[in-house]
């Protein structure tokens, strides 16, 4: 009986794996979603309703990129998939050539035809040159992609050290609890608000306090929910 019962057991934690796994993606998604839709905002470009499918003919990439860097960038405006893959290929082949972005195992085909975990990942490279680097470019002149992730993490440490219960070790569960977001906000902006008056809060108040607060008083994209850092670091954790 032992061994007919085992199969269900691993059917139901399959199961809760892929829920999950579904789960993260589509965070993911509407996240890179508000960051592109920001973009092309402050340029007053059309901006789009779903990342797997409104990225597929490139012209959305080539327009972020033109807003990005500043070039204007020549597209097909053709229907035909040869069109769109000229468009992304031109993408693909800006980013490498230009600024040395490293598309490990991301083709044209895989843009077009909507492979959302491909997709997401040519997003990441592009958030990660123009948001990430470009702001810690101060704190390292030689940031490589192998070591950014360090960096950021070390700064991200140093501008919240000292406060009470937050201690940053990751970019998963150390901020799922809200005071890290908000110790790096006081750290910067202390007359805003008492951060200890944070302390005795649940974790979805202080999330919407420190995503509030950014957008609101500095201008800075909400681009999480609070639901969304508890679904993330959970699935982390889980995995």
């Amino acid at each position: 009986m032992e061994y007919l019962q085992q199969p269900a057991v691993l059917d139901k934690t399959t199961l809760k794996f892929h829920k999950g796994k579904d789960e993260r993606e589509d965070i993911q998604k509407k996240t890179f979603t508000k960051w592109i839709n920001s973009q092309l905002s402050k340029a007053a470009r059309t901006t789009i309703n779903d990342l797997t499918t409104d990225l597929r003919d490139g012209t959305v990439l080539l327009s972020l990129l033109e807003v990005l860097s500043g070039l204007s960038l020549r597209r097909e405006k053709g229907r035909l998939r040869v069109h769109h893959i000229n468009n992304v290929n031109r993408v693909l082949n800006l980013l490498e050539t230009n600024y040395n972005i490293k598309l490990v195992n991301i083709s044209s085909n895989d843009i077009v035809d909507g492979n959302a975990k491909l997709t997401l990942g040519l997003v990441w490279s592009i958030i990660l040159h123009w948001q990430v680097k470009d702001v810690m470019r101060d704190v390292a002149d030689d940031l490589r992609p192998t070591n950014l992730e360090k960096t950021l993490l070390t700064w991200c440490q140093t501008h919240t050290a000292g406060y009470e219960g937050v201690l940053i070790t990751n970019f998963t569960k150390s901020w799922r609890d809200g005071l890290a977001f908000n110790a790096l906000l006081h750290h910067f902006r202390p007359d805003l608000f008492r951060y200890e008056s944070l302390l005795l809060k649940d974790s979805e108040t202080r999330l919407n306090h420190a995503f509030s607060q950014a957008e609101d008083r500095l201008g800075i994209a909400r681009l999480l929910d609070a639901e969304d850092v508890t679904v993330l670091c959970v699935g982390v954790l889980q995995t």
